[in-house]
């Protein structure tokens, strides 16, 4: 067939969707001998599915071939262009369709983009057996999926394919004469770049390789070679995915700030290329370094919360693509800074008072003291003010009586932390000074 004909079939994508469960390439976790869906299929009985994996990891194909080969009428709906209306008429089928024996399944593309009143219109129909819903997302379930729908669907987890496994997938579309591109040779050359731009998507990886397969002079004995310069002249540009709402946004980001944390600039800095080779807001990404700069490095570097402030008000100043520059600069500083997390879980353990305790009542000599009658109730009665003390040091406790001798906040060893540690250690013996010399005046 001449390939130039294609254009009037379905994309290669389409044609070389799997027939059998076989065919399915990368996901033995889920459809190798003896693994649980696999058996459900075979068995003819399928439960609700959530599908959750990244583009072009075989969501859609898996859907299909579990309606067939377990002999469901299948129904299929993406979420971004249907609503309770048309889930409506897909269940007055199913329920027509159940009346003679009939079992549906409905896939539910996007199901994330269907808000809370559309999830819930589905509840009943999945709960009654009506329909067995499948649906497939690029994001965090947990996240987008209501608990109540979220739990009567069985959660399966798609890996992203391996490059072997879209190798697999690109040679069985130039091997197949009926399905796939008869007369097309791919250089090896053009085969590793296909791989590293497809990104583990086998359906961007199939268009690719058909668009440059379109693209490729034809020779003399009518064969066509998809050259590396073909396919580059295809790409334009290097190709990274980078989902800015999805899961694998969020997973990338993590990995930004796991690396500084570890104090590797070099991981750091690869992961804020990615994120900025990619297209995210350079704000996003100050805005994590603003956070990470108070939670991560706190005290122990108090110029951290300083360099990653004025980064993100340089990004702002300049914009892109220069904006990468001080981004790059306050990501190596923030990986080089001494770490501690003191301030952030010393909040955290005042929290958890607040949180057990309730509203204890403050004490009266903190209290605030306007009025004549406020201080005939002793407000502010007995308050030292540590500036006419020597040192500007005084026995006066400041929390609550219930949670008298609290310490949350514990210094690190590292930078600046360490001076603190010296500071407090220097207030404490201070204190108990003052508590020798006049015992009865510290406040209880």
């Amino acid at each position: 067939m001449n390939l130039r004909e294609t254009k009037h079939r379905a994309p290669l994508a389409e044609r070389m969707r799997p027939q059998t469960l076989d065919e399915v390439v990368g996901q033995d976790h889920l459809l190798g001998p003896g693994r649980p869906l696999r058996t459900a299929v075979e068995s003819g009985t399928l439960p609700s599915l959530l599908l959750w994996g990244p583009p072009g990891s075989g969501k859609t194909t898996l859907a299909h071939l579990m309606a067939r080969l377990a002999g469901y009428r299948l129904e299929t709906l993406s979420a971004v262009e249907s609503g309770v209306k048309q889930v409506r008429e897909v269940v007055a089928r199913a329920q027509e369709a159940r009346g003679s024996g009939g079992a549906t399944l409905l896939f539910l593309d996007e199901i994330h983009r269907f808000n809370k009143a559309q999830q819930d219109a589905l509840l009943p129909h999945v709960e009654a057996g009506t329909i067995t819903l499948v649906g497939a997302t690029t994001e965090n379930p947990s996240f987008q999926v209501v608990s109540p729908l979220l739990s009567r669907m069985l959660v399966v987890r798609l890996e992203p394919l391996e490059d072997e496994a879209v190798r697999a997938i690109v040679r069985r579309a130039l091997e197949d004469p009926q399905r796939g591109l008869p007369g097309v040779t791919l250089e090896d050359e053009a085969e590793r770049l296909l791989l590293q731009a497809a990104q583990g998507d086998a359906r961007r990886a199939l268009n690719l390789l058909e668009a440059a397969a379109l693209a490729a002079p034809r020779a003399a004995d009518g064969g066509i070679t998809v050259t590396r310069e073909v396919l580059a002249q295809i790409l334009q540009s290097p190709t990274l995915y980078h989902d800015t709402r999805g899961d694998w946004h969020y997973d990338v980001v993590s990995a930004l700030i796991k690396s500084l944390r570890g104090s590797d600039p070099d991981a750091a800095l690869y992961w804020l290329a990615r994120m900025v080779e990619a297209g995210e807001d350079p704000l996003f990404i100050a805005r994590r370094l603003v956070i990470f700069a108070s939670e991560d490095v706190g005290n122990a570097d108090p110029e951290a919360l300083r360099i990653a402030l004025a980064a993100k008000d340089a990004v702002h100043f300049v914009g892109m693509p220069e904006g990468w520059i001080p981004l790059a600069q306050a990501t190596v500083y923030l990986a080089t800074a001494p770490k501690s997390n003191a301030s952030y879980a010393a909040y955290l353990r005042a929290r958890k008072d607040v949180r057990e305790h309730g509203n204890l009542p403050v004490p009266l000599h903190l209290r605030n003291a306007p009025t004549r009658l406020a201080r005939e109730m002793g407000h502010g009665r007995g308050y030292l003010y540590p500036h006419d003390h020597p040192d500007a040091v005084v026995a006066q406790t400041y929390l609550p009586d219930a949670l008298a001798g609290r310490r949350y906040f514990r210094p690190g060893r590292f930078g600046f932390e360490r001076e603190i540690a010296k500071r407090l250690a220097w207030w404490e013996r201070k204190r108990a000074e003052q508590r020798e010399r006049d015992p009865e005046e510290e406040h209880r």
